[in-house]
């Protein structure tokens, strides 16, 4: 597939309030819930992408960097740092915004998502265009990240 989009044309905010009901018993914001919010991020980030539907593959990366409690409203940063064929990688960042509006980096994840046609089986994807240097070392890191999967034997040689 010779078409290709920029990294800005699919990058995705997604905010949620941090309520009770997100939160496990230390009154902090449940793992769990997290993840839940970075799947449909990482879904729709890569589905403004590949103009099309897509599935999670897996996840390369999710790490914890700091708790979130009630009342914060939870920021989710999404943009595609790689494409191959039918894969793409997902960065996601996460904040925590206080009432007076200050972020604090709560987690980084990295979500490798493919491209479906009707029958669930991968299609191309577009490729993708790097514009700034902050993108192109996003894509050596993601060519890295994908490298150590092989050798884990987590994605096809």
């Amino acid at each position: 597939m010779e078409y290709k989009k920029r990294v800005s044309e699919s990058r995705t905010e997604m905010i949620h309030l941090l309520v009770p009901g997100n939160l496990n018993h230390h009154n902090r914001l449940y793992g769990g819930q997290l993840l839940k919010w970075l799947d449909e991020a990482a879904a729709i980030t890569a589905m403004r992408h590949s103009e099309g539907e897509v599935m999670t593959a897996g996840i390369d990366h999710l790490d914890f960097k700091a708790g979130a409690v009630l009342g914060d409203r939870i920021n989710i940063h999404g943009y595609v740092t790689y494409v191959g064929r039918t894969s793409m990688e997902v960065r996601l960042d996460t904040y925590a915004e206080k009432i007076d509006g200050g972020l604090t980096l709560i987690n980084v994840a990295y979500f490798i998502m493919v491209g479906v046609d009707e029958n669930y089986r991968p299609r191309e994807v577009p490729g993708l265009i790097l514009e700034t240097d902050a993108e192109r070392a996003e894509w050596d890191a993601a060519l890295k990240r994908k490298e150590h999967r092989k050798e884990r034997g987590s994605v096809k040689k």
